[in-house]
């Protein structure tokens, strides 16, 4: 994997890290606030998660990548085949200022500029439609993460659970990390068809 393609990814995670954790502090937060109010306060019992983690390591994550770098990559191609044809019309237009005529120069430098709205649109076009792919594969994670995660906080009777690096936290035990366990859980529900 390219080092674009390995910081593309990472941004990628970052901002999926919002999507995966809103659904959950919320829910979790909202379930413990009772326990806060009846004065349980001392005998909470917090977990935090790397959703970055369960990203980039679980199976349903990686899929949801590949998927992802793929249509990345097929934008990427067909950018640099409208770039490489842009560059073509700018060099024919170039190679032709002294023997030309002032038509057929005319005619290159409305194709180029033609040529040039174009990969500016296939630009905007493309960006839109990763936008909106990732939204879709990320929500379909979240989708599948969500449950595991409410199930085992349930099981476990934890009352709050954060997200790892975006809740605020400054520090956490690694003894309070579920982050391997969701992920097998993750894995596991995905290998047993759910």
């Amino acid at each position: 994997m390219s080092t674009t393609q390995e910081r593309s990814r990472t941004r990628l995670v970052r901002r999926s890290r919002s999507v995966l954790a809103g659904a959950f502090a919320c829910a979790l937060a909202a379930s413990a606030l009772p326990a806060l109010a009846q004065g349980a306060a001392d005998d909470l019992k917090i977990a935090v998660i790397d959703t970055d983690q369960v990203v980039l390591a679980s199976a349903a994550g990686k899929r949801a990548m590949t998927e992802l770098d793929a249509l990345r990559q097929e934008k990427t191609t067909q950018g640099e085949a409208l770039s490489q044809q842009l560059q073509d019309v700018q060099r024919r237009l170039s190679e032709g200022r002294l023997s030309l005529s002032e038509e057929r120069l005319a005619d290159l430098q409305k194709e180029a500029e033609d040529k040039a709205i174009e990969l500016r649109r296939f630009q905007d076009d493309a960006n839109r439609e990763l936008t909106k792919k990732r939204q879709e594969v990320l929500q379909q994670l979240d989708s599948k993460v969500m449950p595991v995660i409410n199930s085992y906080g349930a099981e476990q009777g934890y009352d709050l659970i954060f997200r790892k690096f975006d809740s605020g936290l400054i520090f956490a035990s690694e003894a309070v990390d579920i982050t391997d366990e969701i992920i097998r859980r993750v894995d596991g529900g995905a290998a047993a068809g759910q």
